[in-house]
Order: C-alpha cells, then structure tokens, then sequence
C-alpha cells in the first residue's frame, strides 16, 4: 500500500531497506553511544568541549568539537556550568627528587609520572591530569575538569591503580613519601595535599 501510494516499486523498496548504512551515519553512532556514556559518567555535567577533551585527549578520538557539538545537541545532551572560583596558588616544591630525575626503570608498573595540562576552550579552561607509566610510555589513567583541585589528580591516579595494579613499592613521581626504594617529589600542584597522600596510600602502595 505505501509502495503505490509513494510510487515506489516493491523491488526497489526491499532493495532500498537493505542497502548497509553510510559509514558517516556509522561513526556518528559510534560516537554517540562514547558521547553518551562520557556524559553519563559525569552525571550529566560535561558540556561538548569537555566531551570533546574527553574522545580526543583520553580515548584517543579523532572527531571535530563541532561535530561532537552538533550531535550532542541532537541528543539533547548539555553540560552543567559552574561558576568560576578563586584559584588556589601554586606552591613551591617542598620535597626533594628520590628519582634524581632518572626516568629510566627495568619494567612495567614500577614508576609513574603525573602531569596537568590546560586546555582553554569556549567554556572556559579545562585542565586533563594524565597519568603516565614510565617504561611503557603509555597514558594509563586520566580525569579532566574545570577545575584544577585535588579531585582532578586523585581521580586520576584511581584510574591508573583501576586499570593497571601495581608493583610492590611503585608511585607516582608526586607523592609524598621518603621511603627507600619510592619514587618521591614535591609537585607545587594540588596533588600535594593530605587527601592525595591518602589516596596513594589506598590505591598504590601494597
């Protein structure tokens, strides 16, 4: 009935149904369901440029900010804007380098290095705390967020300890502690604080 009211051969409709799916209306869905999880597990705060951090800088993503944009506003998909804050100042290093900068380690999971980068975008800065191990040279943990505090760093490091266990005696490079054998610095970033000693301790030290 719809076929001869649309003046549409049969044929041509079943032939139309089974034609495969375009590969960009393929990598749009692929990145909506990684758009819709990112957004999920923010519970519903991030906005498309800190989606967009998230694909590009944490999943390895090549997609556009407006294409990520576009589609989240297809969705109906927005992010939660804080209001900005006084930033806290950045400390001095207070403790000395155990490491004497040798980066150099004999495997996996024994040393691991923590670092914060800005990113500024239409919304504001955005700040990724990365957590890198140091013979592998792969990224293993990460967090990002507007806000550059001891949330970012910690969320960070709980990734890491998450998704690779570590080795007896492995640290990250800023964390309080002047134990033998421990890898131990003063960053002058939010990492050092009592709450990221704590969490080291809890994630990191067997």
């Amino acid at each position: 009935m719809a076929c001869r009211v649309l003046n549409v051969s049969t044929s041509g409709y079943y032939d139309w149904l089974g034609r495969p799916e375009p590969p960009r209306t393929l990598r749009n869905k692929e990145l909506m369901k990684m758009i819709r999880e990112i957004h999920a597990d923010s519970r519903g705060s991030y906005g498309s440029p800190r989606v967009h951090a998230e694909l590009t800088l944490g999943l390895g993503e090549r997609v556009n900010r407006k294409r990520v944009e576009r589609l989240m506003r297809h969705a109906g998909l927005q992010g939660v804007y804080r209001r900005r804050g006084r930033s806290n100042p950045v400390h001095q290093a207070t403790e000395e380098d155990l490491v004497q900068r040798r980066f150099v380690v004999a495997g996996p999971d024994r040393l691991r290095l923590t670092d914060i980068t800005e990113h500024p975008t239409e919304e504001g800065k955005l700040y990724c705390a990365a957590v890198m191990d140091a013979y592998s040279r792969r990224i293993i943990g990460w967090s990002i967020d507007s806000h550059q505090d001891t949330d970012l760093v910690v969320n960070a490091l709980t990734m890491a300890a998450t998704r690779r266990p570590v080795r007896p005696f492995c640290i990250p490079i800023t964390a309080r502690n002047t134990r033998p054998g421990l890898s131990g610095s003063a960053c002058g970033m939010p990492g050092c604080s009592a709450r990221w000693a704590r969490s080291v301790t809890a994630t990191t030290i067997r």
